[in-house]
Order: structure tokens, then C-alpha cells, then sequence
């Protein structure tokens, strides 16, 4: 077999690979006389077929397929010969492809980079410190009773915060338009739901009383048709009920599955849940910087095909997660590529990183980590054994933890300041995510 490789870019390879004739007849052969031993041919027994009579009546499909086996395996061959590395399926040109004569064919096709991880001395991570405090809990109780407002009729002028049940329909130029109708809607005054002027303009209504609202739309909103169009509204409060917080009690903390220890065992699950939530905050913005920090200092170019392949799945997991009446295909490649590449960089990274300095993950950690999580539940003994015994969970978690070590490697000889900030600071998602 004669193999010659051009570069035809960075990534790209351009092999051309010449396969002996002789080597393609033992092929064709012997698939004829495997077909020989089971042909059923009219006027002959079963494995007494003349060689002829198979020669002539399957050899061009036996060729077809020797070839087509051919080029598999020698591509494999060539690239294992030459040392590439293939980022993904070539494209096969054939040159020669007569019979009798040497096979001779192109294979085009990307390989992955090779480079050398570097520069971690030049990243700089800024590690948040913070405390969950008493305040801070008691905060945290404030907003579980806010999310579990009830709301209870009463017989007044309506207040900001009231949840108002309405009946309400819109016109633009005296006709309604779509979507601007609705009878028994619940809303809930300065909670901002409805375009500028409509919650404020029913404070002070009562139940029973009709309103008329002369709006203008946003020139922003959503709706191109409406955008920046005057509106009447004609709106109906049918009952107005104000919000009623729950009473921190054991019917209260039942809600979250705390049954023994009244308020005290209460803050201390919130604080063990707050806690949590801090370590995994920090870590997270830590990892994030982290990341950023390899793609600015290892700037490397990937295979084209990577790419695509990433724009699928995300593509895949747009229409997972949103649903609707669309293939995945059909959502343009665009919107996913900036942050295909990212992963595709970051995977690689990562990758070579763990290579370099012959990182695996560490099972104490993992086991950690999955008791951490399994803490969040009721009967953690059964969380932990139930990761255990699924491998492909386990698996996952084996990669978050190998990717913590990678973090850790890098943190080694990065640049980190620590900064004291508040909880909530801590806590709060970073202004743009960029997680691998």
C-alpha cells in the first residue's frame, strides 16, 4: 500500500493511498466463494455452483463491496502509518477504480490540533469569600414566605400588592386585536406583568367596577404590530384579596419537609441549604474564570467537523428543552456556532490538561460530592447507593470532579486574589456566564 500526505491547511490533510490489484482480487475472491456456498442457483445444488456461473452472475457486487470494505480499512491503515489523528469521516474522492488495475483514491479530512497547554501564570481569579449569616437567614425566611403568599378576598379600594381577578378587553383603532381579551385573569398590582400604565391605573378600583385605560404600548415591545400603538382598555375587577403571609410555624415548615425541631431546626436546614448553595456559587464563578482564562492564554484552531458535530447536539438540545413542531435542522446553524466552538476549545483544553499531568478523578472526591448532593434529600443513605449502582451517573460525576481538578491544577499557578463579599453577592449569578 502507497500512502503520500499533503497539508492543505492548518488542520486539513489531503492523503492519497494506492491499494496493490492484487490485494483487491484475493478480496473479491473470496466474498464469490463465500457466496458460492450459499447460492441458490435453478439447475445447480446448493455449494456445487460452478465458479463461472457465480463469477459472472455476483462479481460486480463483490467488487463493490471489497472496495468499499477496502477503503475503510486502508484509510485506518494510513492514518495509523502516518500517525493522524482524525477529527472526523474523510470525504473520498476515488482516482483510480478500474478493475484490474491498483485502487489509487483521496481521502480529505481534518485532524485534531496538536499543542502543549500554557500560560496559566498569566490567569487571574478573583475567589469570592462570603458567610451565610443569622441576617442572612432571616432574609431567606422572608422570601419562602413571599413565595408562599396566599391571597384573601377583601372588601376595599384595591393597594398595590392586591391580586385583582379581571375580565379586560383591548382595542387599537377602535378594533380588538388579538390576544388582548381575557375574562377571569389573576394579576397581582406592581408585579409588572402588564404593559406600563395598567397596573397602576387599577389602583383604587373596586370590585365590580369597570375601568377604562387609554395606554400606549412600548416602542420595544414585543408585538411589531403593536409596538408604539395608543390603546383602550376596558377592564372589569371582579374581586380584589390581599396577600396574607404564612406564620413561620410547624405547618409552614412541613411545606419543606421539616417536621421535628420547630423554628430553630427550620433556620438551621435553610442555613445548611444557604451554605450549600454559597460553596457551589463560588466554585462555579471560580471554574468560569477559570476556563476563560485557558481560552485567552491557549489560543488554538479546531477541526471544522467538531464544530458541527457540537452545533447538532445543541441543536438537539434546543428543541429537547423548548419543544414545538420543529426538527432540529431546521433552527439555523448561527445561533449555536460561537458557543459550539467554545466547548469544542475548552473540551480539548481540558482534555490535554488531564493528559499533561495524568490527572484521574479522585474517588474520595466523588464520593464527596455525591453525598453533598445527596444531602439535599430526605433519605440520603439511598441517593448515595443509588449512584453507586449506575454507572452512567457515576460516570458524570467522575467528570465533574476531574474537571475540579483540572480547575485545581491551573489555581496552583494562577494568579488568585481572595475578596470578602456578602452572601448575597456571592451568590448571585455572574453578569455572563461562561460555563463549559
Amino acid at each position: 500500500m502507497q500512502v503520500s500526505v499533503e497539508n492543505t491547511s492548518a488542520l486539513e490533510r489531503r492523503m492519497t493511498i494506492g491499494v496493490p490489484a492484487e490485494r483487491i482480487e484475493t478480496e473479491v475472491n473470496k466474498r464469490l466463494q463465500q457466496t458460492a456456498r450459499r447460492a441458490k442457483i435453478p439447475g445447480f445444488r446448493p455449494g456445487k455452483v460452478p465458479m463461472s456461473v457465480i463469477r459472472q452472475r455476483y462479481e460486480d457486487a463483490a467488487r463493490q463491496e471489497a472496495l468499499s470494505d477496502l477503503i475503510q480499512a486502508t484509510f485506518y491503515e494510513a492514518v495509523v502509518e502516518q500517525k493522524l489523528n482524525p477529527a472526523g469521516a474523510p470525504a473520498v474522492e476515488p482516482k483510480v477504480f478500474e478493475k484490474g488495475k491498483d485502487l489509487e483514491y483521496v481521502a480529505t479530512f481534518e485532524v485534531f490540533p496538536e499543542f502543549q497547554v500554557s500560560g496559566f501564570d498569566g490567569i487571574a481569579v478573583e475567589r469570592q469569600q462570603a458567610e451565610v449569616t443569622a441576617a442572612d437567614v432571616d432574609n431567606m425566611l422572608e422570601i419562602l414566605r413571599k413565595q408562599n403568599t396566599r391571597f384573601e378576598n377583601v372588601e376595599r379600594d384595591a393597594l398595590n400588592g392586591d391580586q385583582l381577578n379581571i375580565d379586560f378587553v383591548g382595542k387599537v383603532d377602535g378594533e380588538v386585536f388579538a390576544g388582548g381579551s381575557a375574562k377571569g385573569t389573576q394579576l397581582v398590582l406592581g408585579s409588572g406583568r402588564m404593559i406600563p400604565g395598567f397596573e397602576d391605573g387599577l389602583v383604587g378600583a373596586k370590585a365590580g367596577e369597570e375601568r377604562v385605560l387609554n395606554l400606549t404600548f412600548p416602542a420595544e415591545y414585543q408585538n411589531l404590530e403593536l409596538a408604539g400603538k395608543a390603546a383602550e382598555f376596558t377592564v372589569t375587577v371582579n374581586s380584589i384579596s390581599e396577600p396574607k403571609l404564612p406564620e413561620l410555624n410547624d405547618d409552614f415548615f412541613a411545606l419543606f419537609g421539616i417536621k421535628e425541631g420547630g423554628l430553630e431546626g427550620f433556620r438551621a436546614e435553610v442555613g445548611k441549604n444557604m451554605e450549600r448553595e454559597l460553596r457551589q456559587a463560588i466554585k462555579s464563578k471560580v471554574k468560569n474564570q477559570v476556563m476563560d482564562g485557558l481560552l485567552a492564554v491557549n489560543p488554538i484552531e479546531v477541526p471544522k467537523a467538531l464544530i458541527g458535530n457540537e452545533v447538532n447536539r445543541l441543536r438537539v438540545q434546543a428543541v429537547q428543552q423548548f419543544g414545538g413542531n420543529i426538527k432540529p435542522d431546521q433552527l439555523p446553524a448561527e445561533l449555536f456556532e460561537e458557543q459550539a466552538k467554545r466547548r469544542v476549545v475548552l473540551g480539548l483544553i481540558v482534555a490535554e490538561v488531564v493528559k499533561h499531568f495524568e490527572l484521574k478523578p479522585n474517588e474520595d472526591r466523588v464520593r464527596e460530592l455525591i453525598q453533598e448532593m445527596a444531602s439535599a434529600y430526605q433519605e440520603p443513605e439511598q441517593v448515595v447507593a443509588w449512584y453507586y449502582k449506575n454507572d452512567q451517573q457515576l460516570n458524570e460525576v467522575r467528570s465533574v470532579v476531574l474537571e475540579e481538578q483540572v480547575v485545581d491544577t491551573v489555581l496552583q499557578k494562577a494568579k488568585v486574589t481572595d475578596k470578602q463579599v456578602s452572601y448575597e453577592e456571592a451568590v448571585k449569578p455572574a453578569e455572563a456566564p461562561q460555563a463549559a
